[in-house]
């Protein structure tokens, strides 16, 4: 029974350390300094418009150039496979090209989302992104036909 206790007693913040005499005044009211800080910081992460901040952006910019490096690989390697299957080289390579347009703009809105999904997700970012995958896959589809 402790042990539940112990376990829902939530998360308390401690209390912001001040100097002199704010330090009296402080430890009388600790205990609502906790509910206030507890407050700010529900409220600041239900914000929808929060900035997303560069060190994620460039994580994300990293990730991105990892995996068009990889897409492009993918490209000629699919492009390779459909002039094995007797599809002519110049329609093979436009099909693979076309393969990694589609690979990069799903990349790019999983990245998106993943940096700051409040943001990114909207449909004017998430519709366009959508739109050129799907034109993308229909014509890597029809491109690399005999």
């Amino acid at each position: 029974m402790a042990q539940d206790q112990k376990d829902q007693s939530g998360f308390a913040l401690p209390a912001p350390q001040t100097s002199g005499a704010n330090a009296v005044s402080a430890a009388a009211g600790s205990s609502s300094t906790t509910v206030t800080q507890t407050e700010a910081i529900t409220s600041t992460t239900a914000n929808v418009n929060v900035d997303t901040s560069s060190r994620d952006l460039m994580i994300g910019g990293a990730i991105l150039l990892v995996l068009f490096i990889v897409f492009f690989f993918a490209r000629g390697a699919y492009a390779n496979t459909l002039v094995a299957k007797r599809v002519p080289p110049n329609k093979a390579n436009a099909a693979g090209w076309w393969l990694f347009v589609f690979l990069a703009s799903l990349s790019v809105g999983v990245v998106l989302s993943a940096v700051n999904p409040a943001r990114f997700l909207a449909p004017l970012i998430v519709g366009p992104l959508a739109a050129i995958a799907l034109v993308a896959v229909v014509l890597m589809l029809l491109s690399g036909r005999k």
